[in-house]
């Protein structure tokens, strides 16, 4: 399914469709040792997210699940308020076009709508435009919280979720569904993942 895009202009600062189916100033860095609690921090979020449903698709069983090295951003305050913004959103019904909490959100919108809410960080609107943007391609074991991760099929990205670390990204996914976490080894995603793009540096 195409997913709508914006034609506002871009500023200089912070220079691709879809899966089927107050701006706070930019936090002081933090030490090294804070990093490190990024996973045990969205864990604890979660967990408020509760209920009975499942929040995190399972890997494929077919396939071995692979390491997810904890890598440090370079700046973890402000990894880690998008990081709880974004996992804040689970349960945020989808919506071609969207991107509030109130009117939902498609996968662009969601990632322009934290990067805006927590950073004032403003974003291409779609994950076409989002992947040809910002800097070089990061291979998976490279993934730190916040990086952009994008999938698609014969070369075209179609869908863009934001990462949160241990292999586990948020993203808005398809019609009729929610904003939810989902694993990079989860049996659609795996197959489909064409690269991250670390916003952040």
């Amino acid at each position: 399914m195409p997913e709508a895009t914006g034609t506002a202009k871009l500023p200089a600062v912070i220079k691709a469709a879809h899966y089927p189916g107050n701006p706070a100033p930019t936090p002081a860095r933090a030490s090294p040792r804070r990093w490190r609690a990024l996973p045990l921090l969205a864990c604890a979020a979660l967990a408020g997210c509760g209920g009975s449903r499942e929040l995190v698709r399972a890997s494929r069983p077919d396939l071995p699940s692979r390491s997810w090295p904890i890598v440090a951003p370079r700046d973890p305050a402000a990894a880690n308020s998008v990081l709880m913004r974004a996992i804040s959103l689970v349960g945020t019904p989808y919506r071609y076009g969207g991107n509030t909490p109130e009117a939902g959100f498609d996968c662009s919108g969601l990632v322009n709508y934290v990067y805006s809410d927590m950073l004032d960080v403003r974003l291409p609107r779609s994950s076409r435009e989002l992947a040809s943007y910002q800097g070089p391609k990061i291979e998976a074991p490279r993934l730190t919280a916040a990086d952009l991760v994008f999938f698609g099929s014969a070369g075209t990205v179609s869908h863009v979720g934001i990462y949160v670390g241990e292999g586990r990204f948020v993203h808005a996914p398809s019609s009729g569904g929610t904003v939810r976490l989902d694993r990079l080894d989860g049996p659609y995603w795996r197959d489909h993942y064409s690269g991250a793009k670390r916003v952040l540096d």
